[in-house]
């Protein structure tokens, strides 16, 4: 028999529910807006064409991470933020460069082995020691803010093949005022933080009525929902034939989830982690990023310099193996 209870309970998950992807889709849409428009902005007030392309660096890959667990920690929900950013790390390399390479083999650009790769890797190890006594601190932040510049230094430093990377990058002018870009720059700022707040809200009452911890939410919904960006944009990248676009991708983004995105959580909502973090989560980004950089190295010296297709198969097969053992972990 169904009671008024069970209908109300019903409608209220219902309610979370359409909440949670209706904010997933609004974020995805409007941090797409925010940063072309952003950059065109920039580029009408001629601003240097290399900052630029580093802002949508940064922005670009991890906008959508930045604003949720921004969202997350002023919303007193921190483990989804953290959640959200081992997550995306997680599904870029397994989820994202899985897909990727079912649609072709990815060549290894030059560079890639001995900049971004090692880049990734020491992020990643930095991020450990960080979260190692279960605290992210407000000092923890800083480091990692510090690792960032650092970080930006080292790929400014690329010099002519990295800005005309970047340059390449940039959304072509449309002919529209600044006006009119900076207006659609604002509104999709504002929707970006309003469906972040909209998808934050939806995950902790999906999270509440099931009884599961707000980390796993934020390690497969949000985790997943944010990592759409970089999931559309690689695949595009190499139906395109642009392969070295689809690998810096996932790259660029996994560094800047961890020396922006993280220390939101840090400097917003310092406290203690779970341990589950360091005994199962961290351990899993930590795996595929040195399996990743692993892969990078060996394919470089291969006869074609290119990670092969099969290589998808055993990735995707570890993302799913990591959401059985999160749907097997219970609540935490």
């Amino acid at each position: 028999m169904v009671t008024p209870e069970i209908m109300s309970n019903t409608f209220i998950m219902l309610l979370f529910s359409a909440a949670l992807i209706a904010g997933l889709i609004l974020l995805v849409l409007s941090s797409d807006k925010f940063i072309e428009h952003s950059a065109l902005v920039a580029e009408k007030m001629n601003v240097s064409p290399i900052i630029i392309g580093i802002t949508l660096v940064a922005l670009g890959t991890s906008a959508p991470e930045m604003v949720v667990s921004a969202i997350a920690a002023l919303d007193q929900a921190p483990e989804i933020a953290v959640g959200n950013v081992l997550g995306s790390n997680i599904a870029n390399i397994a989820l994202v460069l899985g897909a990727s390479l079912l649609f072709s083999a990815i060549p290894v650009a030059p560079g890639l082995s001995t900049k971004e790769a090692p880049l990734v890797l020491g992020i990643t190890l930095l991020a450990g020691i960080l979260i190692y006594d279960q605290f992210l601190g407000v000092w923890d932040g800083i480091i990692l803010i510090t690792a960032f510049i650092a970080i930006l230094f080292v790929l400014l430093r690329g010099g002519k093949d990295l800005s005309s990377e970047l340059v390449e990058e940039l959304p072509k002018d449309d002919g529209s005022s600044v006006g009119k870009s900076l207006t659609i720059a604002i509104i999709g700022l504002a929707v970006l933080i309003g469906s972040s707040k909209l998808l934050v809200w939806g995950a902790i009452g999906i999270a509440t009525q099931l009884g599961v911890s707000e980390l796993i939410i934020g390690l497969t919904i949000v985790a997943i929902g944010t990592s759409l960006p970089e999931l559309a944009a690689s695949i595009s990248s190499v139906r395109k034939g642009h392969h070295d676009i689809a690998i810096g991708n996932i790259l660029g983004s996994n560094i800047f989830n961890l020396a922006t995105v993280l220390p939101l959580p840090a400097l917003i909502a310092p406290g203690l982690i779970d341990h589950s973090i360091l005994t199962r989560d961290f351990p899993w980004t930590l795996g595929l990023t040195f399996a990743l950089v692993i892969a990078i190295i060996l394919f470089k010296k291969a006869k074609n310099s290119s990670i092969p297709r099969w290589v998808g198969l055993p990735l995707l097969a570890s993302y799913a193996l990591y959401l059985i053992i999160l749907s097997t972990s219970g609540p935490i």
